[in-house]
């Protein structure tokens, strides 16, 4: 494809050589530079790009696209941009032939509840014969391909390549996560999205490298909405207003209230041996009555969602509850069964405000006991410790304090701060530092009517000590201990 092509969609100017020249492919990794490849200089929090130029014109890039004039050899083209990144995802737009204007296009931002409607949607649309794609959190879902994720929402190059590799596998819809640092960083540049959805907003991902401030990050989520058809919005939420802001999509809203074009209302929480969920009734553009076995009243907010989605893709009323009753997210309330007497579920709460969300949720079901078994992850704040112990302490009936992801630090020194959170309240706890076993005296200990949640990696499948990745799957680790329990 000949850099014009690719640039057809980018506003630029050309500094030195020529556009009429053909490429190879477009690449951001200085280290993974091919002959007649495009490089955009992306500046991002640990390096700029543009350092590189010379290095990538040496090993043999055709072009350089820039901000800024860079030095590079007289048969290299360069080009100058305004942004790089807006550039660099027109770009891979052009070089896959533009594949989202091939699908129906789905996009959800928002501060919770991301991943799982995006499982709910995905799971509706396939049991009414729609094949469809996800790109998420967890993984990227297509016909028989699983590809797990490094960002919520990929970098805009990725992105397009599993677009088309979806559109090839014969998917006609892709529901994704927007992250809003996606938006940010312009990730999803060039999509028109079919349709847009916000979740929810709360306070997260400010700080250093993230977002500035509680504005910027609402106003980041609030770009998918000038890049969408049909905007679907949580009627309920404060901020719902600041995220309308200068919208230029259709609007419906979806919530707890008769004035929300899609409502629930007769919320019931179920609990069965092993199970929690929810049952309600769904009122206003659809009416019938629904079940999900995930606990508490955020899923049937997620339920609402994706309700809402599908009801733009004519899914049927059976075909939705076929879904919703079945639907499980690995990681996200995700139930595993242990015992008929107890429940026991995994759960990615990772900062004191999930796990306090997740311990409130659990404790409206009246638990015998509520157990909670978590860690902290090394080379993070502090404070998240202390913050994270003080909650379970306040909110967990027994807390079982042990090893996350330690990184570089000394796993017991995250439980000394972990231990002191928890002492600021009259908790009762213990400390068992490997995880294993941990989940062992969770389960042993178990009590008939306890609800015992494990916090903290949810869907991740390791545990990173000291800069290595060694395989840890709670799932392996509970199958394991119960083995090793029948046999005593």
């Amino acid at each position: 494809m000949t850099l014009t092509r690719l640039l057809e969609k980018t506003e630029y100017k050309i500094l030195q050589g020529s556009t009429e020249i053909e490429i190879s492919g477009i690449v951001n990794d200085s280290r993974k530079v091919k002959k007649d490849c495009v490089f955009p200089c992306i500046r991002g929090t640990a390096f700029d790009g543009h350092k590189f130029a010379a290095e990538v014109a040496a090993k043999g890039a055709a072009a350089i696209i820039a901000e800024e004039k860079v030095e590079v050899p007289a048969d290299v083209t360069l080009i100058i941009v305004p942004d790089t990144r807006i550039a660099m995802a027109r770009m891979a737009a052009a070089w896959y032939d533009y594949p989202a204007r091939k699908l129906k296009m789905i996009g959800i931002t928002g501060t919770k509840g991301k991943t799982t409607a995006t499982y709910m949607i995905k799971g509706m649309l396939e049991a009414a014969g729609i094949r469809t794609g996800l790109i998420g959190t967890i993984e990227t879902l297509f016909g028989d391909t699983k590809i797990p994720s490094t960002n919520t929402t990929p970098e805009s190059i990725v992105l397009q390549e599993y677009l088309y590799r979806m559109e090839k596998d014969g998917c006609r819809a892709v529901v994704m996560e927007v992250s809003s640092q996606a938006l940010m960083m312009h990730r999803v540049e060039g999509i028109t999205f079919d349709i847009g959805v916000f979740t929810n907003m709360s306070a997260d991902h400010i700080g250093p490298g993230e977002h500035t401030s509680f504005e910027d990050y609402m106003e980041c989520k609030s770009r998918l909405f000038r890049m969408c058809r049909y905007g679907i919005f949580n009627g309920d939420d404060i901020h719902l207003g600041r995220i309308l802001e200068n919208h230029t999509c259709e609007v419906e809203t979806f919530g707890l209230r008769p004035s929300d074009n899609l409502y629930a209302k007769n919320i019931r929480l179920v609990s069965r041996p092993g199970c929690l969920g929810t049952e309600f009734d769904v009122k206003g553009t659809l009416e019938f009555h629904a079940e999900t076995d995930i606990p508490g009243k955020f899923s049937v907010y997620n339920a609402l969602c994706a309700i809402a989605v599908c009801r733009h893709f004519g899914v049927e009323e059976e075909q939705i509850k076929k879904a919703l009753a079945v639907v499980k997210v690995r990681g996200r309330v995700e139930i595993v069964k242990v015992s008929d007497e107890f429940t026991f579920l995994i759960d990615y709460a990772h900062n004191a405000m999930a796990l306090e969300s997740i311990l409130t949720t659990l404790r409206e079901y009246r638990p015998k006991r509520l157990v909670a078994v978590f860690g902290c992850g090394g080379n993070r704040a502090r404070s998240r410790r202390y913050e994270m112990g003080e909650v379970s302490g306040r909110c967990a009936d027994l807390t079982i304090i042990t090893s996350d992801n330690p990184r570089y630090e000394n796993p017991e020194a995250i439980l000394d701060d972990i231990e002191k959170g928890i002492r600021k309240t009259s908790g009762k706890y213990i400390r068992i530092t490997d995880r294993k076993e941990a989940i062992r005296a969770a389960i042993t200990g178990g009590r008939p009517g306890d609800v015992i949640v494990l916090a903290g990696k949810g869907h991740e499948d390791y545990q990173e000590i000291c800069g290595k990745k060694y395989p840890m799957d709670e799932r392996v680790l509970i199958a394991e201990v119960l083995e090793e329990e029948k046999g005593k």
